[in-house]
């Protein structure tokens, strides 16, 4: 159920790309995320890639998943929550932009997204059935000679 939900959360994310991240404090200007800031979109990006391995893992991977995969997709989603908590709290590059800018709400729903992505991660990360079994060291072990 986790890859599911954390394949949800990157859709969501995904979606709040195309929305607006900000606008100026007159609302003449307004940038989706896809306009603000090109690490919003890679992220996004990232993300698909991360939910069709994971996706496909559930098919093909001992125990329906890969341990570092549900990892990594789980750090992705947290640097994806962290990215849009701080446009919600204050959007980064103001200076570079030269103007002071608000969040709107593709950056509230890039935090929702993320979230949903990083928990999913999460639950799938905690599930034992990526866990290497270590009776398998000691077969591997027993097979070689000491020297």
């Amino acid at each position: 159920m986790g890859a599911y939900v954390a394949t949800a959360g990157v859709v969501v994310f995904l979606i709040s790309v195309f929305l607006d991240w900000v606008s100026t404090q007159d609302d003449t200007v307004t940038g989706s995320g896809y306009e603000t800031d090109t690490v919003i979109p890679y992220l996004a990006y990232f993300g698909i890639g991360l939910a069709a391995a994971l996706l496909y893992t559930l098919n093909r991977a001992r125990g329906r998943q890969h341990r570092g995969l549900s990892l990594v997709t789980m750090a992705a989603g947290v640097a994806a929550t962290l990215v849009a908590l701080s446009y919600v709290i204050d959007a980064p590059g103001a200076l570079e932009r030269g103007g002071d800018y608000s969040s709107e709400i593709g950056s509230y729903i890039g935090l929702i997204g993320g979230l949903v992505w990083a928990v999913g991660a999460f639950l799938l990360a905690k599930e034992p059935e990526g866990d290497d079994d270590w009776h398998d060291a000691h077969r591997v072990d027993a097979g070689r000679t000491a020297h």
